[in-house]
């Protein structure tokens, strides 16, 4: 492995001073990939400029304005894209009733696929958080010919442990959280996620609605903002992200994310060849799991950035763009 990096951003990180100013896409369109699905697609920055696509977390968190701005608008030609059923992709998951069945993994890097020869790009750096840095790391084992270099922060790498520790295992360190986390689902049986699910899909708005809340106030317990730090705005208190969101995090964690447990250790060797930076908070309880120290190990030749201060969704901009101005030069 590589040497670890600790830095120490700025005490009031400003996305004026730590990140490129906004741009507007100046293309963008739907692409139909088959299923009845037709996922949203932008680009901006650079038409010639090096290509870079954004995987955005969640699952069913949709990209966000902001992510355009941890490139260099002149240097990159930034793709971002919502994956299935969120976002401004259809149909969408808040839909009363909605068959998620040909939501998995595997469809989704095959979408990513399609939008790479829909838009004639040969390879492309990966940038991708959280939820969104299991999928640019699956991309990357098996399509590594595809990919220039890959940056990921908020670190998961779909190990089972990482999904057991988020439901479960998180409870102790926020107790009356999570108390009213598991009151959500009187009889969970054997699998948390799974019995939110249930209830998500049910088509009694009173009773999808209320699950929707409960799964996203634990969400807001783990996924922690430190004093001074305000996350990425958002649409996050509206009733149809909610219900997004919810449904298709439940419907993927119930599912193991339709991973297996070792396809990382087992991949190891295929990263070898990938350039890459992992940036994790060091306050970011959300991978007490260990999850940015296992991909570092796995993924021999990368660089692991420890920001002191930053935590899951704030704080870590500064490195991001360090690493995303580095391989603009490459």
């Amino acid at each position: 492995m590589s040497a670890v990096t600790v830095a120490a951003p700025r005490q009031k990180e400003s996305r004026v001073t730590t990140r490129f100013p906004m741009i507007e896409p100046y293309d963008h369109g739907m692409l139909d990939v088959g299923d009845g699905h037709q996922i949203y697609w932008e680009t901006c920055g650079n038409p010639d400029g090096k290509p870079a696509v954004v995987v955005h977390g969640g699952p069913g968190m949709g990209c966000r304005p902001g992510l355009r701005t941890y490139f260099d608008p002149d240097a990159y030609r930034v793709v971002l894209f919502d994956q299935r059923n969120c976002g401004r992709s259809t149909p969408r998951a808040s839909e009363p009733v909605v068959d998620l069945s040909t939501n998995t993994t595997d469809h989704l890097l095959s979408d990513m696929e399609r939008l790479r020869e829909h838009l004639g790009i040969d390879k492309w750096l990966l940038f991708g958080g959280s939820w969104g840095s299991v999928l640019s790391v699956t991309y990357a084992l098996r399509h590594p010919s595809r990919v220039t270099e890959m940056i990921v922060t908020g670190v998961a790498t779909g190990r089972h442990s990482e999904i057991e520790w988020l439901i479960d295992g998180f409870g102790p360190l926020a107790p009356e959280a999570f108390e009213r986390f598991r009151a959500g689902v009187p009889d969970p049986g054997d699998d948390i996620s799974a019995a939110y699910h249930r209830l998500l899909m049910d088509p009694d708005p009173a009773v999808h609605l209320k699950a929707a809340e409960d799964w996203c106030a634990w969400e807001d317990a783990v996924v922690t903002v430190p004093p001074g730090r305000d996350a990425e705005p958002g649409p996050w208190d509206t009733p149809e992200f909610k219900l997004t969101f919810a449904r298709l995090v439940t419907h993927y964690f119930s599912n193991r994310c339709w991973l297996d447990d070792d396809e990382l250790e087992r991949g190891k060797d295929v990263l070898k060849g990938v350039p890459g930076v992992i940036v994790h908070g060091r306050l970011d309880l959300s991978a007490l799991a260990g999850n940015p120290w296992v991909l570092h190990s796995a993924w021999q030749g990368s660089e692991l950035v420890i920001v002191e201060h930053g935590a899951h969704a704030s704080g870590t901009a500064e490195a991001i763009v360090a690493a995303t101005n580095r391989f603009a030069r490459s």
